[in-house]
């Protein structure tokens, strides 16, 4: 476990670094492979939406674990960097999903709070973290809330801001290192739940066209920033666009390369 416990360290320097960690998710082990051979590079991090999409399942916990974390497995096997799973809300029972997933190489994870009631999201924050020790791991747990994925339309946007302040630091408290907040991309209100949370805690997701560069929300003190399924619908993008441009009788772009 010693290789664990070194990646996993190294997985938590990232979240602390000045830098912002930028994470580019994986879906399966030519996509791992492409993003960890690219410079700058220095984790990776599953996508639970793109793995399932490529089995032909929907998000939300309908992939069946075992393929789900074989996938992660084999992920995890074919690179040399930390690797951290998206897993969801945990399949009903984090803390076992946690074991299974580092028992697959794996030495962080998101985990969504589905906004459950707050004492039942800490308790399934606190069993994941149980479940590093146990490993003899520091993990790296990217304590998901979904204040603004499960929000009203017209919501009020400072009661928004401050619950989920509130449950985030909850989940610091429960030990998480840092918070996820997809959704949460304006500005003024990044800057609210960073000063609520502390510099360095929140993480997010860049949604094409509608984020901040990563540049910038470092500067707003963000910890990190991932991809999600967006860089498998570019991938996906490119294929749609490179056969339409076949059928319409040209040819593959020119500047296709071979990276598999």
């Amino acid at each position: 476990m010693t290789d664990l416990a070194t990646r996993a360290r190294t997985l938590l320097d990232l979240h602390t670094a000045p830098e912002i960690l930028v994470l580019a998710n994986v879906w399966d082990v030519v996509s791992a492979g492409v993003v960890a051979a690219t410079d700058g590079v220095r984790a990776l991090a599953t996508a639970s939406h793109s793995i399932a999409a490529t089995f032909g399942y929907e998000d939300g916990e309908n992939i069946p674990l075992d393929l789900h974390l074989d996938m992660v497995a084999r992920i995890a096997a074919a690179v040399d960097l930390p690797v951290s799973m998206d897993m969801e809300a945990g399949y009903s029972d984090a803390g076992e999903t946690a074991r299974r997933a580092i028992a697959a190489g794996v030495v962080g994870g998101n985990l969504e709070d589905g906004m459950r009631p707050l004492d039942e999201a800490v308790a399934a924050v606190e069993a994941v973290l149980r479940a590093g020790r146990d490993a003899g791991i520091d993990f790296v747990l990217n304590a998901r809330t979904d204040a603004y994925v499960r929000a009203a339309e017209g919501a009020d946007r400072g009661e928004l801001v401050a619950e989920t302040i509130r449950r985030g630091r909850a989940f610091l408290e429960a030990g998480a290192p840092v918070v996820f907040v997809p959704r949460l991309v304006d500005r003024e209100e990044i800057a609210a739940v960073v000063e609520g949370l502390g510099r360095g805690r929140l993480t997010l997701i860049s949604v094409p066209g509608v984020s901040l560069p990563a540049r910038e929300l470092q500067e707003l003190g963000v910890a990190r920033v991932s991809t999600g399924p967006f860089t498998q619908r570019a991938a996906l993008t490119a294929l749609q666009d490179a056969t339409a441009g076949m059928v319409a009788g040209g040819t593959l772009p020119p500047g296709t390369r071979p990276l598999n």
